[in-house]
């Protein structure tokens, strides 16, 4: 697909919002807790937030952003590259990125957390190349944004395969890795995409600046299942650190040039992100942003579970927002039983083990892995992160606007088991989602245990974890 600034390219938005769109822009924000953030009055006011990206295409025009022009939010925007001012040009994924953190639909809906937060817009990432310019104008951008009092840096970028080796992904290797530890240490909390590259046999870890100790990486989820996305990139990093650190939808509505465009990919995942950063640091403005990044981690829904596909979750508003205790206590909702010093079993205990209305069976032989719903063909042609293209369609038969009076609502997610080894590091060994149909939903042979192995297991809201002696 032709990039939609060349000169007799087709643009890649429609006016057209069909329902299953407009579903979808609910439900990114919605899944994050957009309600609570509402309702505390949190939408990014008094952030400042800067976006490094290929270019923003139409985004001086785009209905989705008057009211950021209207409201004189755009405070600067400079083409690292070509060394001027103007960015509405060059691509429009940076278009479909800053509507992510602050779009909204002409009925009103919000495509990302904060609406109301100030930003500057640069340009550092060329369309068609990869070349060792681009890391320089990342570094030369977050010292203009530093300039300028910026809070939080979006970069759904990334470098890989054509520039470094799987095993220099340490944080600490490429220049745009420490240029965004240089930022951290400034005072900015950096948001960066965790990459596209899951279904890739020869590069499927993080890429760069995601790879940092203090960058928060973002994983994508399946919209129709809440879980890891194929294509979105696995940790740990090279010297095996938790990456990605949380998750968010890697299916996302945006605005883009001629309209709005169903698309896929981490880039998305980090924006909506970094929105929620900024409604959960206009909360509470005295933290510092490495104080915030741990926060975030905390608020994930898997907290303090954690595995190399999802991190810690999905970050909940709620968390923020809620009165009282940030982490309330979880009623144990399984136990771990050795069985016959041969085995470990998991058991769901029985006053959880109610399905859709029925009692789960103690046994069964209905365990499985919960498989993604796209198939990897599908998800194998999704593009490097900040070249990532229009989603696969909705079948033809969908709605083309919404049913008048019609409000979207968010299902409640599925209730799966997580389940890890680690090692005494913290470092996994491996790790798993179930798809829960029975009580005794895990049995793990003691003797695959090494001394000082560590089994964790969250269900339901719970945590625990078995020692291997």
């Amino acid at each position: 697909m032709l990039p939609a600034a060349q000169p007799g390219a087709p643009e890649r938005g429609t006016p057209e919002v069909s329902a299953a769109d407009h579903q979808l822009a609910f439900s990114q924000t919605a899944s994050l807790g957009a309600a609570d953030f509402r309702r505390a009055k949190l939408d990014g006011r008094g952030l400042r937030i800067a976006i490094f990206d290929v270019g923003f295409s139409g985004a001086d025009q785009h209905a989705a952003f008057q009211h950021l022009r209207t409201g004189k939010r755009i405070l600067a925007t400079y083409d690292f590259l070509k060394k001027l001012p103007y960015v509405y040009a060059g691509g429009s994924h940076g278009t479909e990125v800053l509507s992510c953190i602050a779009g909204i639909l002409p009925d009103g809906t919000a495509l990302g957390l904060a609406p109301e937060a100030e930003f500057l817009l640069a340009r550092t990432e060329q369309l068609h190349r990869e070349q060792f310019a681009e890391e320089e104008a990342w570094l030369a951008a977050a010292e203009w944004a530093d300039r300028q009092g910026v809070d939080i840096i979006n970069s759904s970028l990334g470098y890989t395969s054509r520039r470094y080796f799987p095993e220099q992904m340490n944080g600490r290797n490429s220049l745009v890795a420490r240029a965004a530890a240089m930022a951290v240490r400034k005072g900015i909390l950096v948001v960066n995409a965790a990459g596209n590259d899951g279904l890739d046999p020869e590069w499927r870890t993080i890429g760069t600046p995601a790879d940092g100790d203090s960058v928060l990486a973002v994983g994508g989820l399946d919209p129709d299942n809440y879980l890891h996305i194929g294509f979105s990139s696995y940790g740990p990093t090279a010297d095996r650190r938790l990456k990605p650190n949380v998750t968010a939808y890697g299916t996302v509505l945006a605005a883009a040039p001629g309209g709005y465009v169903r698309t896929q990919g981490t880039s998305f995942a980090s924006p909506l992100m970094a929105g929620f950063a900024a409604c959960a640091w206009q909360q509470n403005r005295n933290l510092t942003a490495m104080q915030l990044f741990e926060k975030l981690q905390a608020s994930a829904n898997l907290y303090p579970y954690y595995d190399y596909a999802h991190g810690y979750g999905m970050p909940r508003a709620s968390w923020f927002t809620a009165d009282g205790p940030k982490k309330p206590p979880t009623a144990a909702t399984f136990d771990f039983v050795a069985q016959a010093d041969s085995m470990l079993a998991v058991i769901i205990r029985p006053g959880v083990g109610q399905v859709a209305a029925r009692a789960l069976p103690l046994y069964s032989d209905s365990v499985d892995v919960k498989a993604p719903s796209i198939s990897k063909d599908k998800l194998a042609a999704v593009p490097a992160v900040g070249r990532e293209e229009l989603a696969p369609p909705v079948s033809d038969g969908a709605e083309k606007s919404p049913p008048a009076g019609a409000t979207p609502a968010l299902p409640d997610p599925p209730s799966y088991l997580y389940w890890h080894v680690s090692d005494r590091r913290g470092v996994l060994r491996t790790y798993e989602v179930l798809d829960v149909k029975q009580r005794a939903v895990l049995q793990i042979p003691l003797r695959n245990l090494h001394a000082g192995d560590t089994v964790q297991v969250h269900y339901r809201g719970f945590t625990s974890t078995y020692s291997a002696q």
